[in-house]
């Protein structure tokens, strides 16, 4: 063992923190991505003295670990001065800052070395418990406090860019449904005289089906008619891998794109197996089972061949999808067309739809011309939104070789 390892014990102490005032302040939780979170806990007619208070740069974890997997619930709390939580949880501090920085003990946490550790040393028949002296046992690298406060300057730079990252995607995304909204429901998209459609007297006739005016020459047509659909392959249990080719699979859709950590994998020799059921970069696949049916991913580029797994659709968009994708992308996250998939398909952890009911699904059908001027307007908003997911896959594999780098840090 290096010598710059040492028990945590020397560093940490619990916190009591009980709210014997009754004070009036939020109530959080913790989640296994290892941040608090607002409860969702009904407390009525809870006795609120038995919960615990938390202040700032305080960490809290749940000693409890057979109910989450492979992950420990632990966080380091900064979201306000104070706060209440779960009696149910352990909250803990640094005795001294200059010692031990606890964003660097929080960096410790984040590694997946430590979550297999506590697993490993929970203990206890009905349920595992990592208890709080196997805490204090823990060993961890100690370097000296500069050094510790560089580590997480640096790690903080790589965090900072990722969050910025987000914003700009959420801000492209916005200003994207911000259009698509003004041309497709509101009708104010530019006439052949550049002036908004609607307001300036554009014809508008009566739709039987939706019961309101619709511009002229616009109809009510199936998503078949924009892009075929196609359920992906079914991958054998026995195939998957730890590394190899990528398959998306339905956890790895998470917020309108794929989750680089959740894809699974193949060996090359199985892709001319399922060379029907490639996508590229610009695609859009879509969930078609379960509690999370329709929700919709746009694919970033993961690598030369990414494979569909059973139960993902895939939608057809030719050789250079991010021509066409702005306009079904921002049809498929429609209220509209999201609330007609729960119908077909049911909103239930059973919920089932096919690739021919998704096709037949309805949406507003506006003319050709206008379709290729959004899509020629929000091509180049879904390509800076796809190189920005792929600098955070990017970042965000540098932050985990840093939290790697950690076991051999020296002074």
């Amino acid at each position: 063992m290096k010598s710059n390892y040492k028990p945590l014990g020397k560093y940490i102490q619990p916190v009591v923190g009980r709210n014997n005032d009754l004070g009036d302040l939020p109530l959080m939780g913790l989640s296994i991505q290892k941040k608090f979170i607002p409860s969702i806990a009904n407390t009525i007619g809870t006795d609120m003295s038995t919960y615990r208070i938390i202040e700032r740069n305080q960490f809290a974890y749940g000693p409890v670990t057979s109910r989450n997997g492979d992950k420990i619930t632990i966080a380091l709390f900064n979201d306000y001065e104070k706060a209440l939580i779960s009696q149910a949880y352990i909250p803990f501090e640094v005795k001294d800052n200059n010692e031990l920085e606890p964003e660097y003990l929080m960096m410790w946490f984040r590694r997946p070395e430590f979550d297999r550790y506590a697993r490993f040393k929970s203990h206890g028949s009905a349920r595992e418990i990592f208890d709080w002296d196997e805490m204090c046992n823990t060993l961890l690298p100690i370097p000296s406090i500069t050094k510790q406060k560089e580590i997480v300057k640096e790690y903080n730079a790589i965090q900072n860019r990722i969050a910025l990252n987000q914003k700009l995607i959420q801000k492209l995304e916005e200003t994207a449904q911000a259009i698509y909204k003004q041309w497709f429901v509101e009708f104010e998209f530019p006439d052949e005289n550049g002036k908004t459609y609607k307001s300036n007297g554009g014809e508008m006739v009566w739709n039987e089906e939706l019961q309101k005016e619709i511009p002229l020459g616009w109809e009510i047509a199936s998503i078949g008619k924009y892009s075929k659909v196609k359920s992906g392959f079914a991958f054998k249990s026995e195939w998957w891998q730890s590394s190899g080719i990528p398959v998306i699979k339905i956890g790895s859709i998470n917020n309108n794109t794929i989750n680089k950590d959740s894809l699974d994998f193949v060996s090359a020799d199985k892709v001319e197996k399922a060379k029907n059921y490639r996508v590229q970069e610009g695609d859009i696949v879509i969930a078609m089972t379960g509690a999370t049916i329709g929700k919709i991913g746009l694919v970033p580029k993961l690598n030369d061949t990414i494979l569909v797994n059973q139960r993902v659709g895939m939608f057809d968009l030719g050789n250079n999808p991010t021509e066409k994708t702005a306009f079904l992308y921002f049809n498929l996250l429609n209220d509209f067309v999201q609330n007609e998939i729960k119908n077909v398909g049911g909103d239930s952890a059973q919920a089932n739809i096919s690739n021919g009911q998704i096709q037949e699904i309805e949406m507003l059908y506006p003319t050709n011309n206008l379709i290729l001027n959004f899509n020629r307007i929000g091509k180049p908003i879904i390509e800076t939104i796809l190189r920005k997911i792929a600098e955070n896959q990017k970042l965000t594999e540098l932050k985990d070789l840093l939290l790697s780098k950690l076991a051999t840090i020296e002074n």
